[in-house]
């Protein structure tokens, strides 16, 4: 049963719910009064929550009476840095015809007062800035985020993928408050429950899998929460992940370049498809020479990055190389020319052997494997024999 008495009064009362259960007990809905909601966000997760709160402040304006958006502003990209990328969040908060503040720090800045009074709840999903003390202490609600983790795990800025890195089978989403010092570390309101919903597929699953997955969920949390009032203090913590019994906890880092930097010596083929699954494209860096007219050629290592490659099957009498993984070969004997059937074979820390069919040497075009190597030299002038085979390695392994 639903009543209300107009935008200005409090929320004030009692449903039945068929929403899913989240990890908290479903009382009667606490009193607040019309939310005056600043939205920080981004990306896909953040307009999510965004579109679904649009949508309750729609239906309920004696719930949610208005929202203002914080989004980060556009840079400038592409040659000459002529071309300004927007946060995509932008484009949304426009059709959706809500206000939108762009900001790079919120020092020095203050939100708006609006006619019906200030802001008194603050929601930041996907952001990327911390909203500082001073405001969320202005707010008479605070702030909310929702995470796509079952927090405490996976804190950070990267929880897709570390989710995927960590090879998990399951995931959650988790609505939590805004803490006045660190990121992801508030009060859990609601949590998706024990044992968390399956990840489909998840030997295949891919980043852009994920979020579309948990998008709605997360949505769907943040919604559900403001409706019972879950942001009106006391808070109760409706946490149940801990890592006694649960696992190790993993922080979510940033993803960086280095990430994807192969390490030979200690990835298997497991690590190694599942980083270029999960991150993209991997790189290494090879011995190139830097003058291909002179017969004295000099020689620096240069980034290689692999664009596809697949784990392939054995070849007679290669196994050799197995003994250092990461030095790559061809399948035939110097002189090298760049011929239908020929290939780059590398093996990695677990013995598998993967053929790699296209590369980008640095500085120029991506390319098959084979006559990019050539073309950049890193093809060794000795050919070592298995019978009547034949295989010529890289001057150097990859590092």
């Amino acid at each position: 049963m639903f009543f209300s008495r107009g935008p200005g009064a409090l929320c004030a009362y009692r449903r039945v719910s068929i929403f899913p259960s989240w990890s908290h007990r479903r009382l009667a809905t606490k009193a607040y009064d019309p939310l005056r909601i600043l939205f920080c966000g981004s990306d896909e997760f953040s307009i999510a929550s965004l579109k679904a709160l649009h949508k309750e402040h729609v239906k309920r304006p004696d719930r949610i009476a208005s929202i203002d958006v914080v989004c980060r502003p556009g840079k400038r990209v592409g040659r000459g840095l002529k071309q300004i990328r927007e946060v995509p969040i932008k484009a949304v908060a426009t059709d959706l015809s809500l206000p939108i503040h762009e900001i790079d720090t919120f020092t020095g800045w203050t939100p708006p007062i609006l006619p019906a009074g200030p802001i008194n709840l603050i929601v930041a999903v996907s952001f990327g800035l911390f909203v500082p003390p001073r405001l969320l202490n202005g707010a008479k609600y605070g702030g909310l985020n929702v995470h796509p983790s079952l927090l405490p795990d996976f804190r950070g800025p990267a929880p897709l993928h570390h989710t995927l890195l960590a090879g998990r089978t399951r995931t959650g989403v988790t609505l939590q408050t805004l803490h006045l010092k660190h990121f992801d570390h508030g009060t859990i309101l609601a949590q998706t429950p024990a044992p968390g919903f399956d990840i489909p597929d998840p030997d295949s699953c891919t980043v852009p899998d994920l979020l579309d997955l948990v998008c709605p969920k997360g949505a769907d949390i943040l919604v559900d929460g403001i409706r019972e009032g879950l942001f009106v203090r006391p808070v109760k913590d409706a946490g149940w992940r801990s890592s006694e019994g649960d696992g190790p906890l993993i922080h979510a880092a940033k993803i960086k370049p280095e990430d994807r930097h192969i390490d030979w010596a200690n990835w298997s083929w497991l690590e190694l498809s599942r980083r270029n699954r999960v991150l993209g494209p991997l790189w290494s860096k090879a011995l190139v020479a830097t003058n291909t007219s002179s017969e004295s050629s000099s020689f620096q290592h240069r980034r290689v990055i692999f664009t596809e490659f697949e784990e392939a099957s054995p070849l007679k009498g290669c196994d050799k190389f197995a003994v250092v993984p990461g030095l790559p070969f061809v399948d035939g004997t110097h002189p090298i020319e760049s011929a239908k059937g020929k290939g780059v074979y590398v093996f990695t820390r677990d013995g598998k052997l993967v053929k790699v069919h296209q590369m980008k040497v640095e500085g120029q075009q991506n390319a098959d494997a084979l006559r990019a190597a050539l073309k950049a030299r890193m093809v060794g002038d000795r050919t070592f024999y298995s019978g009547d085979v034949g295989y010529t390695p890289f001057y150097n392994p990859l590092v």
